[in-house]
């Protein structure tokens, strides 16, 4: 998108590079948390009644509750299987573009947060129903459409297609949002809508999505290579002050320094004596 060029020219400097790593040392946080003090948890919730009764803290610390799991293992492996995307889609886009898009998916919750609280007149379903859980999921789709034919190990165990997880994880979602409006319960799909709507604007609304796909990128910098060639400037030790021959151009070249030459001038073994002397 234009606007996101516009953007990386402008801020680019404001990236922040490995956010992939900050954002599993949040989920850490959270995980340790549910699991040694459950209540304080709920002082962490994305809830914006309380936040506009003066617990401003919420605004940020909701980043701290990580997507639901409670078995260790299965926080391992999603841990690990998240370090790997992100950090590949952070070197394929760019640190800004990266950053851009995990902002902009926690930016749409709290909109999406404030907007429900405001339209239901202050009642909310149930605490914590704004999480983490569907930004890593934007996270995984973003992947899945920059690496469609990458092979992933799910659960270390079964090969599998990005795209097809992808698919797959697609369909659940549009089941739940279909659930949630078929019960009546549609406040339940605002979460996932605003979560993802990075995933939206960056993919689904943008007529150059290919230039995101690590092929098209890897071709524009073969180009680029191609059009302004790099410059590989040799140096050298040793260079004759007349032929300008240097050690690169025999290997039973000689050289020599001339004592009688007023400055610091190298000769290679004929034009040593027979040079004319600096003055």
């Amino acid at each position: 998108m234009k606007i996101i060029n516009k953007l990386e020219r402008k801020f680019g400097r404001f990236g922040i590079p490995h956010l992939t790593n900050y954002i599993l040392v949040c989920y850490v946080i959270g995980y340790l948390l549910s699991m040694t003090k459950t209540s304080l948890i709920s002082y962490l919730y994305l809830e914006p009644g309380l936040i506009l009764q003066g617990q401003i803290w919420r605004l940020i610390t909701w980043v701290l509750v990580p997507p639901g799991m409670s078995n260790i293992l299965f926080v391992l492996i999603m841990l690990m299987f998240y370090y790997s995307l992100g950090t590949t889609l952070e070197r394929t886009w760019g640190t800004f573009r990266y950053t851009l898009y995990i902002f902009s998916g926690l930016l749409f919750t709290v909109i999406g947060a404030f907007l429900l609280y405001f339209i239901e007149g202050g009642y909310v379903l149930f605490a914590g129903m704004f999480s983490t859980y569907y930004i890593s999921m934007s996270i995984l789709l973003a992947f899945a459409v920059s690496y469609p034919d990458m092979r992933v190990l799910l659960y270390f165990v079964i090969p599998i297609k990005m795209k097809w997880m992808a698919f797959v994880y697609v369909a659940m979602i549009g089941y739940d949002i279909f659930n949630y409006v078929r019960m009546g319960v549609w406040q339940m799909a605002v979460p996932i809508v605003a979560s993802l709507l990075n995933f939206i604007i960056f993919f689904l609304s943008t007529r150059d999505i290919q230039r995101y796909h690590p092929k098209e990128v890897k071709r524009r910098q073969e180009f680029k290579k191609a059009v302004n060639p790099t410059k590989v400037t040799t140096i050298t030790k040793h260079k004759c002050a007349v032929c300008g021959r240097t050690e690169r151009d025999g290997e039973n070249l000689e050289f020599r320094f001339c004592s009688k030459c007023n400055g610091n001038y190298e000769y290679c073994q004929d034009h040593l004596y027979t040079h004319e002397h600096v003055k």
